[in-house]
């Protein structure tokens, strides 16, 4: 399978595919005896040699406790685990850093807002509303939230493309409505969504908004303040960086207001047995010692995205997500799930009379390396009529002959199972 380097110019910024893909040591292998073609990002993306050094940087050079100690070794761990607050911040156009809470990842961070905020928001009678086509992360919080408070949950229905159906919004966004908790991106079928809307919508009736951005961070520029959202939530593994480090990021206001979710050490001013008090923001959310090395590795995650720039990247992928479509569309027998208005990172699609499991698996006998299943999505899945889908999803690393090798391997599936 021959692969050819080449270089792009996606919105006028040179992006040197060659160099980028020498930088990710995993791409550089065969699986069963092909070279690997990885179109599995929006599960997790691979990490580039930077993100690899500044793990075993901390390992090796400064491992220690961060916060407590007053030695070199846990002042150098501490100064590097703050600075990425100032990073994500800067990543988010947020303005002030203490509103960076770090957390293993956007299930957490989620978790955290339902468990908090979500409580003492959410009462017998109320609604929180989410969408059809959200991640299970951002459906099972509050359903457990709804159940336990007597609250019910509201669906923003989507449609046969693949959009949100935004018309009844009016309808479904009341002043019952406490919490509206939306997903930036599908990772199921790469939608778009129309988020400013229905952020605008939920603030107009005094309802909290909370950004699944999971799948949107990796691939766009995110600015809270544009936005208007109150809180939004990614994770490090899906933006070149570590898995076990992640973000939540919280209006500051509502963040000192909030309880802790967990009680432990780093989350405390003072302890007695008559009464403790709480750290300031966002110490207060970051109880016992976190993944020093997942924070430290997702700065250097960001240093990398920065260095290239999320616009080059927004470009080049759609440029890839363009021409998959194109080509599959070309492929009998192979049927794209959804036709948004917008799409990043991914691509789900079905084969006639073959499952998605076979298809996949047959796949990766070939190097190919695709997600095949409900993604997490099952309330979608169930929309389509649909058990499971095949999903190819693209990075920065991805290429053009990355998607020729999806249909080549696509077209030899057909052969075994005609």
């Amino acid at each position: 399978m021959n692969r050819q380097s080449h270089t792009d110019e996606p919105g006028g910024t040179s992006l040197d595919l060659a160099t980028v893909r020498s930088l990710f040591p995993c791409l550089q292998q065969q699986i069963h005896g092909n070279p690997l073609v990885y179109l599995d990002s929006a599960a997790t993306t691979q990490k580039p040699i930077s993100v690899l050094e500044a793990m075993d940087g901390y390992y090796r050079e400064y491992c220690s406790n961060i916060h407590r100690g007053i030695h070199t070794l846990s002042e150098r761990a501490t100064a590097k685990y703050e600075d990425v607050r100032n990073k994500v911040a800067a990543l988010l156009r947020a303005p002030d850093p203490r509103s960076v809470v770090f957390t293993s990842g956007t299930t957490e961070a989620i978790n955290l807002v339902a468990r908090t905020i979500g409580r003492e928001r959410v009462g017998s009678g109320d609604e929180v509303l989410i969408s059809a086509m959200e991640h299970h992360a951002n459906i099972v919080p509050w359903q457990m939230l709804c159940e336990e408070q007597g609250a019910t949950l509201r669906v923003i229905p989507c449609s046969d493309e693949g959009d949100l159906i935004l018309d009844d919004l009016v309808d479904l966004i009341s002043e019952k409505t406490r919490i509206v908790a939306i997903g930036h991106v599908s990772n199921a079928i790469g939608t778009v969504n129309d988020i400013k809307r229905i952020i605008h919508s939920a603030r107009e009736m005094g309802a909290l908004t909370v950004v699944d951005a999971a799948q949107s961070v990796p691939h766009m520029n995110i600015d809270v303040e544009d936005l208007g959202c109150d809180f939004l939530a990614f994770s490090g593994h899906k933006v070149y960086g570590p898995t076990g480090s992640g973000v939540l990021w919280g209006r500051l206001e509502l963040l000192e207001a909030m309880k802790p979710w967990q009680g432990g050490g780093d989350m405390i001013r003072t302890v007695s047995f008559e009464k403790t008090t709480y750290a300031d923001v966002p110490l207060k959310f970051e109880a016992g010692t976190p993944d020093i090395a997942a924070v430290i590795g997702l700065g250097a995650a960001l240093d990398f995205v920065n260095e290239i720039g999320l616009d080059a990247i927004y470009a080049h992928e759609k440029e890839l997500l363009d021409e998959a479509v194109a080509k599959l569309d070309q492929v009998s027998g192979v049927q794209i799930v959804g036709r948004p208005n917008q799409r990043a990172s991914s691509i789900s699609f079905v084969l006639d009379g073959v499952h998605p499991h076979d298809v996949g698996t047959i796949l990766d006998q070939k190097g190919v390396a695709v997600r095949a299943g409900h993604h997490c999505a099952m309330p979608l899945m169930k929309r389509f009529g649909l058990v499971a889908t095949i999903r190819a999803s693209f990075g920065v690393y991805s290429e053009s002959e990355d998607v020729d090798s999806l249909v080549e391997a696509i077209d030899e599936v057909k052969v075994i199972f005609r």
